[in-house]
């Protein structure tokens, strides 16, 4: 199953209240397949089945959102509800209420006033996880959230995320980490454009193809 860089063709099935790991070697897609999965990337063909409900969450590599946005923490996760309210209408009350659950579901809302650019890497991560989060969606897809944290923010960014999965939320992430990629329900395999692998974690990251995508070209 070939997945292009813009545009991309995918048919998959997506499950509900599990966690779904993508692992793959830089470049292989699987940001492509995120886009696709979240609407922002158009598929040539094939179909993405979804259940009703909201439109996914996507919450991108901490590196695609610059450090010079002039917002603060909480601003950045009051933006999860400009698909439900627009860009430049006020919050209702309800909206103030879902963003301060979320902040506190995070652990950031002491960090409400700081500026985004401020905060550390695990910090930050968990703003945009908030995000995420204040769009109330039942699907969450989630760009390598741990990358580059220190193994604290790790611990705790993946504690989050299997409590997450326990309350109902699906939760669809893409990652080089092995360990990661293990813990999850189901795992999708990519090397070079191509699904190589889909299914529990035990059947598809075994040693024999993990060496066969890293054997050097």
């Amino acid at each position: 199953m070939t997945l292009q860089r813009q545009p991309c063709s995918k048919t998959t099935p997506v499950a509900t209240g599990q966690q779904s790991e993508e692992r793959d070697l830089t470049g292989s897609g699987k940001s492509t397949l995120l886009g696709v999965r979240a609407g922002l990337v158009t598929a040539t063909s094939g179909q993405l089945p979804y259940a009703e409900g909201s439109p996914p969450d996507f919450v991108p590599q901490r590196g695609a959102v610059g450090d010079t946005l002039p917002l603060t923490a909480r601003q950045t996760v009051e933006m999860g509800r400009w698909g439900e309210r627009g860009p430049w209408r006020r919050l209702t009350r309800q909206d103030r209420a879902t963003v301060d659950h979320a902040m506190e579901r995070l652990g950031v809302t002491a960090l409400g006033a700081r500026q985004l650019g401020e905060l550390s890497g695990g910090q930050r991560q968990r703003v945009l996880i908030a995000q995420g989060l204040a769009q109330e969606s039942d699907l969450l897809l989630l760009d390598e959230p741990t990358t580059g944290l220190d193994p604290e923010a790790r611990e705790r960014i993946t504690t989050l995320l299997t409590d997450l999965v326990a309350d109902g939320t699906t939760v669809v992430q893409a990652t080089h980490d092995l360990e990661a990629a293990r813990s999850a329900d189901t795992c999708l395999l990519l090397s070079d454009g191509q699904l190589v692998g889909h299914g529990p974690p035990e059947h598809v990251l075994t040693p024999e193809a993990l060496t066969r995508i890293w054997q050097p070209a």
